[in-house]
């Protein structure tokens, strides 16, 4: 589906990419991770056709270069920072929707999904919308056309623990027929969306290895933590995860999506002397649907 054959970018003279060659396949979820630097961004930025470089890039058979429009109309993509648009939300969603060919109405479902509420939205400027709805709205435009391809840098870092369950459950409606790329800092935040790592670091892909394919995307977990005795620092850490005091502050409850329990995890880590228990179980399928 899609391929990079030696791969090289430079900027005045600065290799930013060298020879990078990858062959990823329909199906394949790739973690695409490494430091500020390593070549990540402009990789992308390779695929989605916006610079010149040395090697072959093809998505589906297209060159991102010379077939733009049409490789394009085949990739969904969800950038790190949103774009500075003043173009009210409703006329975004009908120029995206006219551009992929799809029907608004799709994409607008998607993000009321993940709790947008379009009706008030659609008139304001995207500019002046929050982070969280911004991102909500990007994915839904990403999500909303029939993409083979899912390019996502950074997809979920503005949204609320329920939005990002609800996200998850998107990819994995998605997952057997659309590649995705998925861009982190850390491989924690992304580890169980995906079924293959390639890390990169100065330019070149140091580390292209297979992980487990048996996570649920969707799996929502009941989780219980006990503490040893209040505290206002972890109590409001659990709160932006819209955990409930259960009355005493020492009891908590809440639900976790399943690919962010590592994420969750390292949270608690920062609160270790503080924990008595954390007891983590995934739900019936049937109840985690929305």
């Amino acid at each position: 589906m899609i391929r990079f054959d030696n791969v090289s970018k430079h900027f005045r003279r600065h290799p930013v990419l060298n020879g990078v060659t990858l062959d990823i396949q329909t199906g394949e979820r790739i973690a695409l991770i490494g430091s500020n630097g390593a070549g990540k961004t402009t990789l992308i930025r390779c695929l989605l056709g916006e610079y010149n470089f040395t090697g072959t890039v093809e998505v589906d058979g297209g060159s991102p270069r010379s077939a733009r429009a049409s490789v394009l109309g085949k990739i969904g993509f969800v950038p790190q920072l949103p774009p500075p648009l003043k173009m009210p939300v409703d006329q975004l969603v009908n120029f995206a929707a006219a551009v992929c060919n799809t029907d608004p109405a799709r994409i607008e479902a998607i993000g009321t999904r993940l709790g947008l509420d379009m009706a008030a939205t659609r008139g304001r400027p995207f500019n002046r919308l929050s982070g969280g709805m911004k991102q909500k709205l990007l994915i839904a435009i990403a999500l909303g056309r029939d993409a083979k391809v899912l390019v996502l840098d950074e997809p979920a870092a503005n949204l609320d623990p329920e939005a990002r369950h609800i996200f998850f459950s998107l990819l994995a409606e998605r997952i057997e027929n659309t590649s995705m790329i998925i861009s982190s800092h850390r491989l924690d935040e992304v580890a169980q969306l995906v079924n293959r790592v390639v890390e990169m670091d100065m330019g070149k892909v140091v580390l292209d290895d297979r992980v487990a394919d048996d996570a649920n995307l969707a799996a929502l977990l009941d989780t219980h933590i006990g503490l040893h005795r209040p505290d206002d620092a972890i109590a409001r850490a659990l709160t932006e995860w819209q955990f409930v005091d259960q009355g005493d502050g020492q009891r908590w409850h809440g639900l976790v999506a399943g690919p962010d329990r590592l994420r969750f995890l390292g949270m608690l880590s920062r609160y270790v002397g503080l924990l008595q228990s954390i007891e983590m179980k995934e739900l019936d399928p049937e109840l985690c649907v929305q």
